[in-house]
């Protein structure tokens, strides 16, 4: 007998058993688990430097509840997070900083812009602030708004969120829109 036929076999007396006989499994690739654990275990680092990280701050309250997300676990440490939150404006002396704390953060790392300032300088167009922290950093999920409500930066979480689930496949630079 070969092994074909032994495992068409094996199958037939598997099904002729009936399903009070079966046992419950699940099959799948081992890249698509880990990347549902990661979309629900984001570890953010808040980089709040004007009214944008207000807002952030909210999110975090019971109204809002970033926590239904898996992302509730603020991390104040770059070593311990994986989700680098900007929110606000960074003038070029902050830049260093950031592109520091970057580096620092947990890989794989994500990385939203929230707000006018932090995605493209905001109203301040001049010498000392940075038009978008995308000339430090790659970014994730850009939030638009001055300030952008709440419900915006819930959306950029799921938004990135989907973007973990899809792997690495998925481009960067997306901009959230309510």
């Amino acid at each position: 007998m070969t092994k074909l036929s032994q495992a068409k076999a094996d199958v037939k007396e598997f099904v002729g058993k009936g399903p009070s006989h079966w046992q419950p499994f699940v099959t799948t690739k081992l890249r698509y688990l880990a990347d549902w654990g990661r979309k629900y275990s984001l570890w953010p680092y808040p980089f709040g430097t004007a009214c944008c990280g207000i807002e952030y701050m909210s999110v975090l309250m019971s109204r809002y509840d970033i926590s239904r997300y898996g992302a509730e676990l603020v991390r104040f440490s770059p070593r311990q997070a994986d989700l680098l939150v900007v929110a606000g404006t960074i003038s070029y002396k902050m830049a260093p900083v950031l592109k520091q704390i970057h580096g620092q953060l947990c890989d794989p790392k994500w990385v939203i812009s929230v707000g006018a300032c932090a995605s493209s300088g905001g109203f301040y167009n001049n010498y000392c602030t940075v038009q978008g922290i995308d000339e430090i950093i790659p970014v994730d999920v850009y939030v638009a708004g001055c300030p952008p409500h709440p419900e915006n930066i819930l959306r950029s979480v799921i938004r990135l969120q989907e973007k973990i689930q899809a792997g690495a496949d998925f481009p960067r630079g997306m901009k959230v829109e309510l």
